[in-house]
């Protein structure tokens, strides 16, 4: 199996891409969390379109602080973590694949302006094939060069953007909703207007063709009507699999500040990490 090093053109596209879910020989992500029932099979709604679109755009208002807990899966991959804006820190567990695929990744990040660091962990049968494996200092805690990450938002967190998910774009490219109930919502969103939110791997919505107009959601938003929870349901395509993906808030305004690696767990980050993001 050839070994492909992880280009990531954002944090969660290099997260959820298919393409990089572990280098799977079968090249199919699978299914993440199981969506709601869709549109047609919702109940009465108790608002009008217009209403619950607001209702949407508006729940994600309280993301901009930058106060918050955070999860996102899909693709066999998954990804937690906390944003503490006051701060200006944050901090983000990745797993791209599992134990099971020829390559699984797992990422600790951790930001504090205007320093990153993140530990890398490799398994599978092919991680002893990925370039440069033996300066990787697997375990520890490596120092990244802000010149070095600049733009790269797999590595670089970017404090003017603290969504990681950017639902405030995908909620902009809502085309049909509708309330199913209390705080619970279901519709279709047109993917191909938010490759810049994230979320989706721009391959992925390239192959969708004229699916990506009306993708099926759900959400749901807390009694504050802030965006807790959204699952988008992606039709196979091209060599992807059919699935969800997933993205949950909660905690707002109730995050700590990330905490730094202690000195002994830190090293400077050798020219084969950056390698393995270029």
């Amino acid at each position: 199996m050839k070994i492909r090093r992880f280009s990531a053109a954002a944090f969660a596209a290099a997260l959820l891409s298919p393409a990089l879910a572990a280098c799977n020989d079968n090249g199919t992500g699978t299914a993440g969390a199981t969506a709601s029932p869709s549109v047609s099979g919702s109940v009465a709604p108790s608002a009008t379109s217009g209403d619950a679109k607001q209702a949407l755009l508006n729940s994600t208002n309280a993301i901009r602080d930058g106060n918050f807990r955070f999860s996102m899966s899909g693709a066999g991959s998954t990804a937690e973590g906390q944003v503490h804006e006051p701060s200006q820190s944050a901090e983000m567990r990745m797993t791209i694949g599992d134990p099971t695929s020829d390559l699984m990744m797992k990422l600790d990040l951790i930001h504090y302006k205007p320093d990153s660091w993140v530990k890398l962990e490799l398994g599978g049968k092919a991680a002893s094939s990925v370039p440069g494996v033996q300066k990787l200092n697997l375990g520890k805690y490596q120092h990244l060069d802000q010149t070095r990450i600049k733009g790269n938002r797999a590595l670089g967190f970017d404090f003017d953007k603290v969504d990681p998910a950017g639902s405030a774009v995908l909620t902009q490219g809502i085309t049909e909703v509708r309330q199913t109930g209390e705080g619970t919502y279901a519709g279709t969103v047109d993917v191909s207007k938010a490759a810049e939110a994230g979320s989706l791997d721009p391959a992925v919505i390239t192959a969708l063709g004229a699916q990506a107009q009306s993708v099926p959601f759900t959400a749901k938003v807390d009694p504050q009507g802030r965006l807790s929870e959204l699952v988008m349901q992606i039709p196979a395509a091209g060599q992807s699999a059919a699935q969800d993906i997933k993205i949950t808030y909660t905690d707002y305004g109730n995050a700590s500040a990330a905490q730094k690696p202690p000195a002994d767990q830190v090293v400077e980050a050798p020219p084969e990490f950056y390698n393995l993001f270029n």
